[in-house]
């Protein structure tokens, strides 16, 4: 037969790279015992022999001929093979395919039908059995015999399926497994084994070594990236004068990554390695900086995407090196909550409407904001290059997003009010003046000293206090300073008691000067003005809230108002003035005016007594009713009247179809005012008129059922987010509602932060730098919670000739 031919040729050759160490004819010897027992194998099958006998034969002539075709005999075993039905292992990567079945196929075969069992998987292991053919394959044969060797029925495309003679002694499984082909292709199969387990081969050598040093480059790039993190949430300067190995001071990073390096080898060993690729450059600082803040920007991003409606506040501030810096904020409803969140400082070459327009319409496309339908506010301070009616960057805008409604800030508008009534009066203007000169008379050295040692010894174990400095931008701070001298106004009087009495010259004039000025009337403005902008104060406070909406800031306009109407009760000025007179006792303050030179009388009353005139009145009287009607009402009607002027414009009307929409207003849901705000934002009013009724039923169910009833914008938007697919249209105009800004007091902040980055002596940094520096400090919350693990990723991805592998 040619099989034998086929299987004879295969171990002459293998002889021929034995034979410095076997004789002659070995191959050929070890070739018949290795058929042998095939050969009794085939003969003792019975059922479906010839078939497989001939297809043997067949595909042993198909061998013979691609043998005789090839010039170099190979002896590597197959890996995979194409025979056998197609739902068995087609590769040695592939484990034995060995189904449980409860009833398998039954054939009829002599006097009874037979079928697989499934318990010959755990006496023959590499048995594998096909439900498409009902026959089982030798697993080890098929993926593990070498190649050009002639197969046998275990492994031929049709497998064995004789069950009567499967578990002969001398047939079926049992003289296949002591077969010597199949012996070597086992004992091959328990090395594969072996070796996939143990990781021995090259490949998983080089794969493991690689993704060790992947593991130890992205740990120590991790390390970079954790120490910018700190510094840059901290505050703190990253890069040094110089950072040479010579320098006794390398700066904060260096120091930082050093002390790390004592406790962490993989950065020692990247530290102290010959190699330059430590990425400790500036260059490497600005690209991990660029990326820890691109991941901060971008879940900021996706939170306004996911909003869809947002609005923007800008303003703009002079750094240490002069240069002017934009400050954009956004506002948008997110996940039952009101954020206004940091996005970028701008460097701005050009301050006019046009190149401001131009660079906040720039930032805004850079990030992938959509804004002519989505951008529903736009908030700025009073300047006219801002707020212009006709060509200001306001009007500007709304040119491209029809639906950017500008506010003037709410905060600026109050500081405003505070301003126009403080010039309104001249006493009061002249008070402030005096206040200015007290606290720079006492700032001076040695009256300091002296004014914090009277301090202790009036005030016995309370705290020293310093008199305030004036701020001519917040108004409303200015509360401070008026209650650091209602608590210290005797201390303050008796400290330039002291320095008149030592009469040091120029010192002791300008005492005696400022000692003069503090009288009756300057106790009067202090306890009015005490007052007055303590009220202010808080109003300004909660104007600054970045939780705060419009409506709310309308019911706490309105109670100001409310407030200051209340003040000009008579009964009010009475428990004032008695305030004032425990106070200028307190001080040694002279309450009755000076004595008036008595009038002469006419001579033609000489013959006549004057017992009473009628309307007269004593002096304190006459003391009090001046100061009731010279200085108190003129402060409270000028700051009514500032107040009404400005928060009774157009934005009040706004914020007033607003509160609509607040729960504790009195027109609550009242389709009549929430109608024409809905038509602003193109709301479908047939829609958002059946929402309304429905939402009614189901707001009016859940408070009876115990539900608490919704407070303010928020919470109403809180809790219609569940059920926002049926009441679109209202939520859509809650989220809009509660995104308009009320005030631009997050950009002041940002300006805060940007002093703390930008110093006298960090003054060279870029803008970039600046920028990234700036959102990692202010949203410092979102920076400490980033994922440094996607960092390196992204770090790998945008870094370009990268000399240490990542990924």
């Amino acid at each position: 037969m040619k099989r034998k031919k086929d299987i004879m040729s295969f171990f002459q050759r293998k002889d021929k790279v034995d034979s410095e160490t076997e004789p002659n004819g070995s191959g050929v010897e070890r070739a018949r015992e290795s058929r042998e027992p095939a050969e009794r194998e085939q003969e003792e099958l019975s059922i479906g022999e010839t078939e497989s006998e001939g297809i043997l034969e067949e595909e042993s002539e198909t061998d013979g001929e691609t043998e005789a075709e090839s010039n170099t005999p190979t002896e590597e075993p197959r890996v995979s093979t194409s025979s056998g039905p197609s739902d068995i292992s087609k590769s040695r990567e592939e484990p034995p395919v060995q189904p449980m079945m409860n009833l398998y196929p039954r054939t009829l075969m002599g006097d009874r039908r037979r079928s697989f069992k499934a318990a010959w998987y755990h006496i023959h292991p590499w048995l594998e059995y096909s439900k498409q053919s009902d026959s089982v394959f030798c697993y080890a044969c098929r993926h593990f015999s070498p190649p050009k060797v002639s197969e046998t029925v275990f492994d031929s495309k049709l497998g064995f399926n004789n069950w009567k003679k499967a578990t002969y002694k001398q047939g079926g499984f049992a003289i296949h497994a002591r077969s010597e082909r199949h012996k070597q292709a086992m004992i091959t199969w328990r090395d594969y084994q072996k070796a996939v387990k143990s990781n021995a081969t090259l490949v998983n050598a080089l794969n493991k070594e690689h993704n060790k040093q992947v593991q130890e480059n992205r740990d120590y790039i991790k390390t970079i990236g954790e120490i910018l993190l700190l510094t840059a949430t901290q505050n703190i300067a990253q890069r040094g004068h110089n950072e040479s190995a010579e320098s006794d001071n390398k700066g904060n990073f260096m120091a930082i990554l050093e002390t790390i390096a004592k406790h962490d080898k993989t950065v020692q060993k990247r530290l102290t390695s010959i190699h330059n690729a430590k990425y400790t450059s500036k260059g490497i600082q600005n690209e991990v900086l660029s990326c820890l803040a691109d991941m901060v920007r971008t879940k900021i991003i996706e939170e306004v995407k996911d909003s869809e409606v947002y609005s923007i506040m800008a303003d703009e501030t002079k750094d240490v090196k002069k240069k002017e810096q934009i400050s954009l904020v956004l506002r948008y409803y997110f996940s039952g909550a009101v954020h206004e969140s940091f996005l970028h400082f701008e460097s701005a070459d050009r301050l006019d409407a046009a190149g401001l327009t131009d660079k906040i319409i720039h930032i805004l496309e850079s990030h992938g904001l959509e804004y002519k339908n989505n951008l529903v506010g736009q908030a700025y301070d009073g300047a006219s290059v801002m707020s212009g009616k006709h060509s200001g960057v306001q009007a500007r805008i709304k040119e491209q997003a029809k639906h950017a409604f500008y506010i003037h800030c709410n905060a600026h508008c109050l500081n405003l009010v505070l301003v126009d009534t403080v010039k309104a009066i001249p006493e009061v203007g002249e008070f402030f003046s005096l206040l200015e000169r007290l606290y720079v008379f006492t700032s001076g050295s040695y009256v300091h000293q002296k004014w914090l040692g009277i301090q202790k010894e009036m005030y016995p174990g309370a705290p020293a206090r310093e008199l305030q400095r004036l701020s001519d931008t917040r108004w409303a701070c200015r509360y401070m300073a008026l209650h650091t001298i209602m608590d210290r106004l005797p201390a303050i009087k008796r400290v330039l008691q002291d320095i008149v009495q030592e009469h040091s010259g120029d010192r002791s004039v300008e005492a005696r000067g400022l000692l003069a000025q503090i009288d009756l009337q300057f106790i009067v403005c202090l306890v009015t003005l005490h007052k007055v902008f303590g009220e202010a104060k808080f109003l300004s406070d909660m104007l600054q809230s970045s939780s705060l909406d419009l409506s709310k800031a309308v019911d706490l306009v309105e109670a100001l108002v409310q407030t200051l109407n209340d003040y000009r009760d008579e009964s009010f000025f009475d428990d004032l003035w008695n305030e004032v007179l425990n106070t200028a006792e307190q001080c040694d303050t002279a309450i009755q005016p000076p004595a008036k030179r008595p009038k002469k009388l006419s001579s033609q009353f000489n013959a006549d007594w004057v017992l009473s005139t009628v309307g007269q009145r004593s002096d304190s009287e006459r003391v009090k009713d001046s100061f009731r009607t010279t200085l108190f009402y003129p402060v409270l009607d000028q700051m009514l009247n500032e107040l009404n002027r400005r928060f009774s414009s157009k934005n009040c009307e706004i914020m007033t179809g607003i509160q609509t929409l607040n729960p504790t207003s009195d027109v609550f849901l009242k389709e009549k005012s929430l109608f024409p705000f809905a038509r602003m934002y193109e709301s479908n009013i047939e829609d958002l008129g059946h929402e309304l009724h429905q939402f009614r039923r189901i707001l009016e169910r859940k408070i009876q059922s115990g539900m608490q009833k919704p407070s303010s914008v928020v919470e109403l938007a809180l809790f219609i987010e569940p059920y926002k697919e049926v009441f679109f249209e209202l939520f859509k105009l809650c989220k809009i509602a509660v995104s308009i800004p009320v005030s631009t007091a997050s950009c002041e902040r940002s300006f805060s932060a940007l002093k703390l980055v930008k110093t006298y002596l960090r003054s060279t940094m870029s803008d970039d730098r600046l920028s990234n520096l700036g959102v990692l400090s202010i949203e410092s919350r979102r920076a400490k919670a980033l994922n440094l693990d996607e960092f390196a990723d992204l770090f790998a991805k945008k870094h370009k000739n990268r000399r240490i592998q990542l990924m």
